[in-house]
């Protein structure tokens, strides 16, 4: 078993990390200006910016 990878608003963030809001991306949109937040281990995730929406973990790009 591993931990989720979206998170809802009012759930607790599994580690220390930086989040960035996820969701409602269609063939031709994008989300504008998605929020980002930084929340330590058992903080709360805030509201997103619509309900169709979720937090994801902001991973760090690898450099080769």
């Amino acid at each position: 078993m591993g931990e989720g990878t979206e998170f809802k608003p009012g759930d607790k963030a599994p580690n220390n990390g930086h989040y960035m809001e996820f969701g409602d991306i269609g063939l031709e949109t994008t989300i504008v200006d998605p929020k980002h937040v930084t929340l330590r281990k058992g903080e709360r995730f805030p509201d997103t910016s619509n309900k169709d929406r979720v937090w994801k973990k902001k991973h760090k790009g690898k450099s080769h």
